[in-house]
């Protein structure tokens, strides 16, 4: 090589920068992509597993079906006093008598239509998840105080059905049972998403044992509804 001869100069990504990028990343770092970042989870935010959306459709579903076929039976019954349900089988499963009962416009009209808008919210928040939505912590709160009413209104009513009008409805049942099974599953997210808090061996509980809540409940009233009448389903 000529003496005095001009080095060329060394480009950006040559091995130089290829060493400064080791380095770099040796120490910790990492390079930042360009573009935007996807919302990670927090103690604001939560996601679900595809089971709990399935049964927030589920659920959803089968009280919305519930509420659907009352208000049916229901418009029949004030076009026809004589319309007999199907679902009413004798004296003490009987849908019609459930259906004329001022307890079945609690709030000056028909339960069942607010049946239909709540269960619809469920199947809408079950599906959404499924499509992977996120929602924050005060939207499970809300959810969760709404999941509460459901049930303390159906707990009423099943006094109700039980004491005062003596008769039961096969679809108000499913609907009982639908709102039953969503109140636990749903108060066992918020809690052990640490959106209400609680101690630590309550989450450990909730995150293996939620199933026996719900199972719990649906079992005394329906030892509720085997007293009340016993006589007749053993006579």
């Amino acid at each position: 090589m000529a003496a005095g001869r001009p080095r060329p100069a060394r480009r950006p990504g040559g091995a130089g920068g290829v060493r400064r990028c080791r380095r770099d990343t040796r120490r910790g770092g990492a390079p930042r992509p360009s573009g935007p970042q996807p919302a990670r989870l927090t103690v604001r935010t939560a996601g679900t597993g595809r089971g709990f959306a399935l049964l927030l459709v589920l659920t959803g579903a089968a009280g919305l079906l519930a509420s659907w076929v009352i208000t049916l039976d229901k418009f029949k019954l004030l076009e026809d006093p004589h319309f007999v349900p199907g679902c009413s089988l004798n004296p003490v499963v009987s849908c019609g008598s459930v259906m004329k009962s001022a307890q079945a416009s609690a709030f000056g009209f028909p339960n069942p239509m607010l049946g239909l808008v709540a269960y619809g919210i469920v199947v809408c928040v079950g599906v959404s998840l499924l499509a992977d939505a996120v929602f924050p912590g005060w939207y499970w709160l809300t959810f969760d105080a709404g999941c509460l009413f459901g049930v303390g209104f159906v707990s009423w009513l099943q006094f109700q059905s039980l004491y005062r009008i003596n008769a039961l409805c096969l679809w108000c049942c499913l609907a009982w049972v639908a709102t039953i099974v969503l109140f636990w599953y749903v108060t066992s997210f918020v809690v052990r998403k640490r959106f209400l808090p609680a101690p630590a061996g309550v989450r450990m509980f909730l995150a293996e044992f939620t199933w026996v809540l719900p199972l719990l409940h649906i079992g005394v009233v329906g030892m509720l509804i085997l007293t009340r009448w016993w006589e007749f389903w053993t006579g």
